[in-house]
């Protein structure tokens, strides 16, 4: 199995056990995009001292799902149209450029691995039947064990800690359910299948166009929500 990032390994210190629980809950949208950092209710919340609450504050800051606003204080970054764009820009760049790579450094053993886990997507009930189609963080989400297949080191940083969780935040809360569930599969074996016959060309194509249906999908959303 591929190896985890740093960033979701499991917790070692205090300051890494509250960063998870709190990346999960801004990221699933129990503390809610846009709403105010209040440390006082987060530290009895989590259980937790103020010294280790704000490094872990400042490490959701550095990978952009908390804004420090002047005069302001700290909020959970909001979910807009504009965000979403400049975000799902780099990733259809990035990533179509991850799936390249992974057409030429990933093992065989590694590839069956990625299908395996696709077989696995598949026989959840919601997803046979296009209800929904949720990923957990980390190897049992397909874009980021094809980002680690890329065996680029800079790519794996970019994409699976500085922006990774932010990118979870929109598709988690605005982008895994509804009509794109079938499409959003089969997209994701036409990705793997070119990989896999060594298509790096055509892996790249079939990412970028991916991404792109997914942000058109997700930019419905917002706007029907007025972001």
């Amino acid at each position: 199995m591929p190896i985890l990032h740093p960033s979701l390994r499991a917790p070692i210190t205090a300051a890494d056990r509250v960063l998870l629980e709190i990346q999960r809950a801004i990221v699933e949208g129990d503390i809610v995009a846009g709403s105010k950092i209040s440390e006082p209710e987060l530290a009895k919340r989590f259980d937790l001292s103020r010294a280790p609450l704000r490094e872990a504050l400042a490490r959701l800051e550095r990978c952009h799902l908390i804004e420090r606003i002047p005069n302001a204080g700290a909020r959970v970054v909001k979910l807009s149209t504009q965000g979403l764009l400049s975000l799902y820009q780099l990733r259809e760049t990035l990533e179509g450029m991850a799936c390249r790579l992974a057409a030429e450094h990933m093992a065989d053993d590694e590839i069956a691995e990625l299908r395996a886990l696709l077989d696995q997507h598949l026989s959840t009930q919601r997803v046979r039947e296009g209800e929904s189609y949720y990923q957990e963080a980390g190897d049992l989400d397909f874009h980021y064990r094809v980002i680690l297949g890329s065996k680029n080191e800079y790519l794996i940083n970019i994409l699976c800690d500085e922006l990774y969780h932010l990118v979870r935040m929109y598709r988690v809360q605005l982008g895994m359910n509804g009509p794109r569930v079938s499409r959003a599969f089969d997209e994701h074996k036409a990705i793997l299948n070119a990989i896999a016959n060594r298509d790096g060309e055509l892996a790249d194509l079939l990412m970028r166009r991916h991404i792109a249906a997914s942000r058109r999908n997700i930019e419905k959303q917002l706007d029907q929500t007025g972001n």
